[in-house]
């Protein structure tokens, strides 16, 4: 089975398509979102069932903070595309 896959500049996956990737990028524009609209970090934590220090981290741009340079179609095994 085949998956196309979001890269960055040095084609290592990104994002929620990362294999050690524990959250969607719709669960990370949340907390975006949440932050944007003045809610703390505790609260956006409680919300999104995320650690703090994580969405701290996602917040400052520690986390998920690259950009899509490319994308590329990668085999995936039954396990994984699951």
């Amino acid at each position: 089975m085949q998956k196309t896959v979001a890269v960055n500049e040095s084609g290592y996956r990104i994002g929620e398509d990362h294999p050690n990737a524990r959250y969607t990028n719709g669960d990370v524009e949340m907390v975006l979102r949440l932050r944007d609209e003045g809610k703390g970090y505790g609260t956006i934590a409680k919300l999104v069932d995320m650690p703090k220090s994580t969405v701290r981290d996602i917040c400052r741009s520690l986390r998920r903070c690259q950009c899509i340079a490319n994308y590329k179609t990668v085999r995936v095994s039954l396990a994984e595309g699951d």
